[in-house]
């Protein structure tokens, strides 16, 4: 199993210096660009556009990423139509395929993402206002419409708390700060959650359909299905099964 979304937006914020919060907005095409920018160092940074919220924008920066994958024969296909839509599963699935083929080749050395993408079309510009959820306030907004709108910000959370209020101390400010990105992280780890527990719980019903269909193949103790039912089943000292997994989980992925 590849990274989860946590370590992947990480990595990818660390390596190109960005404020990516949702893996949906990889989306965009932009942050992907600049990722395989850093193996090759020969894409047209200059054309990648980063702060755009259309669907023809996130084209025009895949064909560059394309052009790029042709150029240096990589042979997987860029599902295009799919990442667009930013989803969080068909993004999930294609950086952490892209994180596998950055470890792999990877040059190494330092990689200066911002002298990369100076002059990148679409300077960081601030976040219109749009509804927020409750959980999120302060410096989480800018952060949370252009999560929104599919954009891929250039700007730190600090930076937006900053532009968007005046705080009453450094003190405040870096509070408000720190307690945003605990909201944000813990958001994630709950979204991530119900998205593994979605896919145990269709393996779950999958086999129960089988077991239906044939109830033999449930009796054999060393059989298939019973290992994948004790790893289903199986719990750790201190768990509890919470209750909403009795009537099961249904993840709606929201697109941006």
């Amino acid at each position: 199993m590849g990274e989860s979304r946590q370590e992947l937006l990480a990595w990818l914020n660390n390596l190109l210096q960005l404020n990516v919060t949702k893996v949906e907005q990889c989306g965009t095409g932009a942050a992907l660009c600049q990722v395989y920018d850093s193996i090759f160092q020969d894409l047209p940074m200059s054309r990648v556009k980063f702060n755009v919220n259309t669907e023809y924008a996130y084209l025009q920066n895949f064909k560059i990423l394309q052009n790029a994958f042709t150029k240096h024969q990589i042979e997987r296909p860029v599902p295009v139509e799919s990442l667009v839509k930013c989803k969080m599963q068909d993004n999930l699935e294609f950086l952490q395929w892209s994180k596998r083929y950055w470890d792999q080749y990877y040059p190494g050395g330092d990689y200066d993402a911002l002298a990369r993408r100076k002059g990148a079309g679409g300077a960081p510009a601030a976040a219109a206002p749009t509804p927020v959820s409750s959980r999120t306030s302060g410096a989480g907004v800018g952060a949370t419409s252009a999560a929104r709108r599919g954009t891929t910000p250039t700007t730190s959370t600090t930076s937006a708390a900053r532009g968007g209020r005046q705080p009453t101390g450094g003190a405040s400010a870096a509070v408000s700060a720190e307690n945003t990105q605990l909201k944000q992280t813990v958001e994630g780890l709950e979204r991530e959650r119900d998205f593994y527990f979605s896919k145990l719980r269709d393996i779950e019903l999958l086999l129960q359909q089988a077991v239906d269909q044939d109830p033999e193949i449930e009796k054999a103790e060393d059989g298939l299905v019973k290992h994948i039912q004790a790893i289903l089943y199986s719990t750790e000292e201190g768990f509890e099964i919470p209750a909403e997994a009795e009537g099961g989980v249904v993840d709606d992925q929201e697109t941006f």
